[in-house]
């Protein structure tokens, strides 16, 4: 491969905007960041303490409901360290393989939140079905760091977001990324299909439950699955919407599709801890 000349030189450093055209209030918006941040960290500790400590909560749907508490503290933690560092101290700077890390653990803990879903969703139709997609979604994302690495970045080094995106980072490529792009398109459709596959599975408990003799039985059947279905609204929602807005509405002002893309990391792990201890009488 040919030495890149001056006007090519390969960046090791990227640069993250934050909020564009909002730079001089990173200061403010940093105050609702860091209450997020706080209690989304504040809310998922004490579900996991709780359930931890209590002995009546040892059973398996508190296991899966730890799972989802650890997968949203991942969330906060893995964006965490560069959103606070950009809002309050003006830090904008992320190296190459800090940023492909960090983009590695999102994912990671994004993944293992949807295959928490999954399983949750059809481990009370067909255990074997979640069993696959949560198989399916960690050999997919183990090998993310690998594309990005091997993409050449030149000339061009800034990042839209407060923390490292995929299709940002992809952006910034002076070399061919058919890999990268058929990667993500890949990730996308799993995800897509992890989403059917939940839909379908309560399809069919909603089929179960109708045939039930009793209203009040009815009603209590569906009862215990509201959380679970907030929770994959609360997930899903926000992702797919920054999704579609990314690829369809790409006239909109660049603060949307930023505003949108920390909506997906804020949301689920601030909202969760809520819905589940709002349905849950023992915690």
């Amino acid at each position: 491969m040919p030495p890149l000349n001056d006007t090519e030189m390969e960046i090791l450093r990227f640069v993250l905007l934050g909020i564009p055209g909002l730079e001089k209030s990173h200061i403010w918006i940093s105050i609702p960041f860091s209450s997020v941040y706080l209690l989304s960290l504040m809310g998922n500790f004490t579900i996991l303490l709780l359930i931890k400590t209590e002995q009546s909560l040892h059973e398996p749907m508190y296991y899966f409901l730890s799972m989802v508490s650890i997968s949203d503290l991942g969330l906060s933690l893995s964006s965490l360290p560069t959103t606070l560092g950009l809002f309050l101290f003006d830090v904008h700077e992320i190296h190459a393989a800090a940023c492909f890390a960090q983009e590695f653990f999102i994912h990671l803990f994004t993944v293992s939140g949807a295959s928490v879903l999954s399983v949750m969703a059809f481990g009370r139709y067909s255990s074997k079905t979640g069993v696959f997609l949560t198989s399916k979604n960690i050999l997919l994302i183990l090998p993310l760091p690998f594309p990005l690495q091997w993409l050449k970045y030149c000339r061009q080094k800034l990042l839209s977001h407060s923390y490292c995106l995929y299709q940002d980072v992809m952006k910034l490529a002076c070399s061919d990324n058919t890999v990268n792009v058929a990667y993500g398109l890949c990730a996308a459709l799993s995800t897509m299909l992890d989403l059917v596959f939940i839909i379908f599975s309560y399809i069919m408990i909603l089929k179960t439950v109708l045939g039930i003799a009793t209203p009040r039985e009815q009603f209590k059947a569906l009862n215990t699955c509201i959380s679970h279905v907030c929770a994959v609204l609360i997930f899903y929602v926000p992702m797919l919407s920054a999704a579609m807005l990314h690829r369809f509405a790409r006239d909109v002002a660049p603060m949307i599709h930023v505003l949108m893309a920390d909506m997906f990391l804020l949301v689920p792990p601030l909202m969760n801890p809520i819905v589940y201890c709002m349905k849950t009488c023992q915690i």
